[in-house]
């Protein structure tokens, strides 16, 4: 076996030597949009794999950096028409003397990967800096300032993405409102003047009327429409047609008829009446149904921002022991800060002197506080509630467990999971598809149909409507948001819950999974033996375990660590040993308070002559239970037996129980002998297990499974097993805690607890029935639109679709495809209701 498909569209780690960079797009209005940004991208030398996302409004390019520059790709999309967002920061530098140290600043800067310009101003001592924040960091900008041996004395970041995307939202609010305010009283008037017969109540003629017309409708046509015409002119550049389009095409020929009906009518032998309002109303609409697709867009993006404000700004530094308030981007590995009661975290860190209860809530999805002391570690972003902390900073910048998750999500966001490959292919097609029904439906009604059937009226007319309608309806915009809006929320969702998804093929491909295999150790086991039995034969139960803790005090063996541990737990102060020896495969000996103390296995107690026939009823009953027994002997007399046995997790069971009701086949994978995998197994209720497998060999116990047809998930702890997980259909990373992006997994889980496998797999269902529901009407909304559009029901009903009810319907798609996908955000998976 090859392992899992090679999906294109999900963003796997780049090939040795490759470089990943993301980029913010601005001005993508569909689908056909995306496949010219990436075709532009993929055309440059030295690209492995780009993937750009509608909803994100970002690309994400692999690429080699001795063939191509993020640069040269920038360039690449502002050449297909597209801007690419960037960050700006100015800073003051002290110790420049002369134009050679500009110079040498400029150049460091120039050196680092993701920095498209920098220019110094020697009068003025500042550096401006326009970078790609998705490849360079502020404190890399700064650090490289610093390397060239100058100082800074202060800096102000803009964030010209963030600036960039305002104007535009800003920009395309005031052109709704323009094109409204001319649109409305264009519509009254015409019905006025059609109608009421307002024309020749106030003494207007027709020309006039018409004129007075084309005066209003021309500003919206040529200023709220101009993107349209731009639009246009870029796809056909790029040798493409998208939904700019449609709208150009649609708003124009009605616009360019009537400017003839106006202009010359007697010369063309046209009617005197006018369609000024379609074309008004066409532009007015679309732009109307883009802004709430905006809004909707923002509200599934929301997961990213929450994240984002959870950074904390400033951070309480530590130096020469005075608490000094700075930016967070200046806090290094090693300082020591102070948070009080009520603050954020500023970075990830020990614990160093304080006691408090944190809430990481936000990051990990536990709900409950959890108790911080000296020696624990806490997480960046996470609020201290009570207690005042010093925390040593140990993770600072992208290596944080915020700035990590943050990533991941940017990640999944943006890669495309497989089944949206349905859609990039219609949508490839969609749009001339669209132009040649159009046409196909204007010469069908004008040469043959308004003849057969008898229609009343004018035949260009009549025909053209059905022209402009097919345009107007059709919505490649609703194809092309269907998928990424409900992966982009869908992913969010899962980091409010700590569950981490890499990529949109994970979160496919987890809905589908038909089998579940677990390692035992550290996963569905809590990973360190516990003493579960204590049985004695004349000693108490304390005495025995205080002479068995003393023993094995000195001992680094996981069953000897295991006694020590219960017995601190149980308050007992465990003296010295006098003398330690371990004996090979057998056990230890040791003397304790002048007492000879033997712990071990039935060959310890053998080969010192020991009788253990009282013991071996304890004994079989323990190994039965698949736990590992321990005689304990005191002065050549057994004085009991300690079971010890790595136990399930609190969650273990039910979490079984809830994939079995799901319909889904659980498997333990583990090395240990049959009979200990088999009470294992038993107690979780797993019906299937393999037993005695050795770590190298759990990938192919995967691969065999998956050659049998089962789509397989396996859920270890990203380190021991990560073959086994980069094997797997989907690889389950548990308990990574705040390493997430160094775990190996399709879907990283910040916590232990085996039930947010289940959370994730519910969500991957849950995420796949709204990109289907989304499809289903996007697709549907088009067939049927189409036809209808095209003059179908005329024949049996009369009924013939007004190019501007098309319109307003084109536009409501989008918003509806992006608004059901919204919807997401509210879906908790069932597990965790049923745990809350």
């Amino acid at each position: 076996m090859d392992g899992k498909p090679c999906v294109e569209e999900c963003p796997l780690p780049p090939p040795p030597g490759m470089k990943t960079s993301t980029f913010g797009i601005i001005g993508m209005m569909c689908a056909s949009c995306v496949g010219t940004v990436e075709e532009a991208i993929r055309e440059l030398p030295g690209i492995e794999d780009v993937s750009v996302n509608l909803t994100t409004e970002r690309a994400r390019v692999v690429y080699d950096p001795s063939k191509v520059t993020p640069e040269r790709i920038a360039k690449a999309v502002e050449e297909a028409g597209y801007q690419v967002a960037v960050s700006e920061v100015t800073m003051s530098i002290g110790g420049m003397a002369c134009a050679t140290c500009a110079q040498a600043i400029e150049s460091s800067l120039m050196d680092l990967d993701g920095v498209y310009s920098a220019s110094v101003n020697l009068a003025t001592e500042r550096v401006t800096v326009r970078y790609n924040p998705d490849s360079v960091t502020l404190p890399a900008i700064k650090a490289a300032i610093i390397d060239a041996g100058y100082s800074i004395l202060e800096s102000e970041t803009v964030d010209t993405e963030m600036a960039a995307r305002e104007r535009e939202r800003k920009r395309q609010l005031a052109l709704l409102v323009f094109s409204l305010a001319l649109s409305v009283p264009i519509m009254l008037l015409m019905l006025g003047f059609d109608l009421l017969g307002l024309g020749t109540a106030l003494g207007l003629s027709q020309q006039v009327q018409n004129l007075l017309l084309f005066v209003m409708a021309t500003p919206v046509q040529f200023i709220a429409g101009y993107q349209f015409y731009v639009g246009t002119y870029r796809a056909l550049l790029n040798r493409r047609a998208n939904m700019d389009t449609l709208i150009a095409i649609g708003s124009s020929a009605a616009y360019i008829y009537s400017v003839a009906v106006t202009f010359l009518p007697d010369v063309l032998h046209l009617s005197h009446h006018t369609y000024f309002d379609t074309s008004a109303m066409i532009i007015s609409l679309i732009l109307f149904g883009k802004y709430l697709e905006a809004k909707a867009k923002g509200r599934t993006s929301e997961a990213i921002r929450k994240l984002v404000d959870l950074q904390a700004r400033t951070a309480r530094v530590v130096r020469d022991g005075v608490e000094v308030e700075v930016p967070v981007e200046d806090v290094a590995v090693g300082d020591t800060f102070i948070v009080r009661p009520g603050e954020k975290i500023a970075t990830d860190g020990m614990v160093l002197e304080g006691e408090s209860a944190v809430d990481e809530s936000m990051l990990t999805g536990e709900s409950v506080p959890v108790d911080k002391a000296p020696g624990a570690t806490v997480i960046g972003g996470s609020i201290n509630r009570n207690g005042a902390l010093k925390v040593r900073a140990e993770k600072v910048g992208k290596d944080t467990a915020l700035s990590q998750i943050i990533r991941l999500v940017e990640d999944a966001q943006a890669s495309k999971a497989p089944i949206q490959r349905y859609a990039d292919s219609v949508s490839a097609w969609f749009v001339p598809a669209v132009i040649a029904i159009a046409v196909a439906a204007f010469a069908v009604w004008y040469l043959y149909l308004f003849d057969a059937l008898g229609v009343d009226g004018d035949r260009f007319i009549f025909s053209l409507i059905i022209f402009i309608s097919v345009l107007v309806i059709s919505c490649p915009c609703a194809l092309g948001l269907a998928t990424p809006t409900a992966i982009m929320v869908g992913s969010g969702k899962g980091a409010e819950n700590g569950i981490l998804v890499k990529n949109g093929g994970a979160l496919e491909t987890a809905g589908k999974v038909t089998t579940v295999v677990f390692d035992k150790t550290g996963t569905l086991t809590r990973g360190e033996p516990e003493v579960t039995d204590i049985v004695t034969f004349g000693a108490s139960e304390g005495e025995l375990l205080l002479m068995a803790a003393a023993a094995e005090r000195g001992s680094e063996h996981p069953l000897g660590e295991a006694i020590v541990r219960r017995a601190s737990h149980e308050g007992i102060a465990v003296p010295e040993a006098e003398r330690f020896g371990a004996v090979t495969g057998k056990g230890i000996r040791s003397a304790v308070q002048g007492r000879e103390v033997l712990i071990g296995n039935r060959a310890l107690m053998e080969s010192d002559g020991i009788d253990i026939g009282q013991a071996e009823e304890a004994l079989e009953s323990l190994e039965k239970a698949g736990k590992t027994a321990m005689i304990v002997s005191i002065d050549g007399r057994v004085a009991g037996v300690i079971g010890v046995a790595d136990v399930l997790k609190e969650t273990s069971v039910r979490a079984v129980q809830e994939l079995r009701g799901m319909g889904i086949d659980v498997i333990m994978l583990t090395g240990d002998n049959r009979r200990t995998a088999a009470v294992i197994a038993a107690q979780t209720g797993i019906e299937n297990f393999i037993a005695e497998v050795l770590p190298e060999n759990k990938v192919q116990e995967v691969a065999r499974l998956q050659g049998e047809g089962r789509i397989v998930a396996m859920v270890g702890d990203g380190i021991n097993d990560a073959p086994a997980l980069a094997q797997a259909d989907v690889g389950i990373a548990i308990g990574s805690g705040t390493d997430v992006a160094m775990e190996t997994g399709d879907i990283v889980l910040i916590r232990s607890d085996l039930l947010d496998v289940v959370a994730a797999i519910q969500l991957s269902r849950r995420t796949m029935t709204k990109i289907r529901q989304n499809l289903f009407w996007a697709l549907g909304y088009n067939t049927a639109g189409i036809p209808i559009a095209a003059g179908v029901l005329f024949p049996f009903f009369g009924i013939l679709l007004n190019p501007i009810v098309a319109a307003g319907a084109m536009a409501l798609s989008s918003v509806s495809v992006v608004s059901n996908a919204a919807l997401l955000k509210r879906y908790t998976p069932e597990i965790k209701r049923e745990e809350n």
